[in-house]
Parts: structure tokens; sequence; C-alpha cells
């Protein structure tokens, strides 16, 4: 097994690396770690928008990734470690998820930490989940991946996740929110992040004939190449959510105002306006606008902005009618 140390923080870099190895090694079971700045991962199959808490994600500069995997969404930063078994498919059973958390439970219990895999896919202690794992199968192999918060701001991934249930309409893949805790709260002191991550390497390199293999100057610039083109983009990490419907209200000095969209693949299809504001324009107008515009608050801010906004509301400034969006 190949046991590789990510060289980045960056979640775009990280999550396009796991989709790098499985055509760079076909064959070779492979054993991958790394650490994000912070960033949400969602699911494969999930609205991205109906995840996260977009103002907060946005002002806090925080990345927002679509993973290959299914499953819910989950927050990573320098206090969580993250690792990726790489397997061939059919060699495991796809939904066993004991053989590749068996040894993040062996170190733990050396630490007289009694750690136990329950339920589908999740690794609690103290009967609250430190790791989430999920898995793909692709290309002839199989990816089991999982998280380990071990120091994780617990408030900024609260508030990150946080958001509207009244807002989306859909059927999308929803993330369970669980109990969770950080290893911690539960290690020796003096234990560190580093300490766990070189514990699961030795585990790695005795029990499953490890070696380890460092990503080469030609790797990083293949990586980097589909991070840019797949992982970085709009269309991949919003635009490829399901179709939902999204509806949203605020109060503001013009009046009233009621937004309803139906969203396909990112793209707005159907939009209906409603509220007690004074237009001097038809509403209708700036409706047919919306339509096959992205979801996007910057792209609709630059189709807002090149309208008089206050003919459809009256007295409004575009970012008052771009609050209807988010």
């Amino acid at each position: 097994m190949l046991i590789i140390d990510s060289p980045s923080h960056n979640a775009f870099f990280n999550i396009a690396s796991e989709e790098f190895l499985l055509t760079k090694f076909p064959t070779e079971d492979i054993f991958l770690l790394y650490i994000n700045a912070p960033s949400i991962i969602v699911g494969k199959f999930q609205n991205t928008l109906a995840e996260i808490n977009l103002d907060y994600v946005n002002d806090n500069n925080i990345k927002v990734v679509r993973r290959l995997s299914g499953g819910g969404a989950v927050y990573h930063d320098l206090g969580n470690l993250n690792f990726s078994f790489h397997t061939l498919l059919g060699t495991n059973d796809f939904l066993d998820f004991g053989e590749f958390t068996s040894p993040i439970i062996k170190i733990l219990k050396d630490w007289n930490i009694n750690a136990n895999l329950e339920g589908r896919n999740d690794l609690l202690v103290d009967g609250k989940k430190f790791s989430g794992n999920a898995k793909l199968a692709k290309g002839g192999k199989m990816i089991q991946h999982g998280t380990i918060l071990f120091n994780s701001e617990m408030s900024v991934l609260s508030d990150a996740l946080k958001i509207n249930p009244l807002k989306f309409i859909d059927k999308a893949t929803k993330s369970n929110r669980s109990r969770v805790t950080n290893l911690i709260d539960f290690l020796p002191t003096g234990a560190t992040i580093e300490v766990l991550k070189q514990k699961l390497i030795d585990e790695i390199l005795k029990d499953f004939n490890g070696k380890v293999y460092n990503l080469t100057d030609q790797d990083i610039q293949e990586i980097e190449k589909l991070a840019k083109e797949k992982y970085e983009t709009w269309d991949w990490n919003f635009g490829f959510s399901p179709n939902y419907n999204f509806k949203k209200a605020i109060k503001i000095p013009a009046g009233f105002i009621e937004i309803h969209l139906d969203v396909e693949k990112g793209i707005i299809k159907k939009a209906k306006i409603f509220g007690d504001f004074f237009a001097s324009k038809s509403i209708e107008e700036l409706e047919d606008l919306l339509i096959d515009e992205k979801h996007d608050i910057e792209n609709l801010n630059q189709v807002l902005s090149k309208i008089n906004i206050t003919d459809y509301f009256g007295k409004v400034t575009v970012d008052e009618i771009l609050e209807l969006f988010k």
C-alpha cells in the first residue's frame, strides 16, 4: 500500500488528488492523508446551497468543494485530519467500513480511548462522533475516506453549516447533524495532530505492507490542473446540485418582498416575486431577466447592477435585493 502525505492544505487540491490517484495508480492500494484549511466538503448528490451558510462562508473565505462520494457535508480546518483508502473494487466488502477504520480505533485504544464504529459509517467516543466516513466506486477501484476531528473549531463548524431549512424544497441528500467532539479532549497532554498522523502512517507501514510515496512535481502539476478545471469551478461545486425550489422573504423600508425560484442544475428556470412594494415597471420584466441565470450571488449582482432596480421595487439598493437570493 502506497502512503501519501499531501503537501497541501488547499481543499481544491486535496479533493482533486483523490481523483488523480485513481488514474495514476489504477491497481495500487493507496493510503492518502491530508489536512485542509477551512473548507466545506459537500457530498456528490447534495444541494450545496442548502447545506451551507452562504453569508458566513463568504465572509470567512471558507472554500466549498464537492467530492466524488455521497453522504453529507463536513467542515474541515487545520484541526481536522483526513484520510483516504484506495483499493481494488471487489477486494473488500463495499458496505463494510470496518477494515479501514480499524487502524484509527487501534491507535486510540493504545491511548486508552475506547473508540468504536457505530451505525453505518461513524466513529464515536463517549457517545459523540469524531469521524464520519464515505465511500465511492470509480474506475474499478473503491475509495473509503473520512475525517478525524482532532482540534477543530467547533463554533465555526456549527456556523458554517447552519442553514435555513425553509428556503429549499428538494430531494437531495441532507446532512445528518450528529453530536460531535474533538479527540484533543480525550488525548494525553502533548498529543498533536502531527503525532496522530505519524501513528497512522506507522500503523499502515506495519499492518498493510505500506511504503511511502512522495508526490512528484509532475503529479502536483496534474493535480493542480484537475483542481482548476473541475474542483474550483462553480459548475461542479454549485451547478452540479440536484434541482430544487428556493423561496425567501425579506422586510425592508420599501416593503415586504418574497421570491420563489425553480432551479435546475444551478440555473434559474422559473422566478416569481410577490410583495407589497410599489413598482413603476412590471415585476414580470424582472422575473424574465432572471431566467437562465446562475443562482449565484456574484452573477446576480452583475445582472441587477445593469438595471435601475428602483423601477421594480421603489427605493431599494441592489444589495438589499440580493439578500432575497441568499
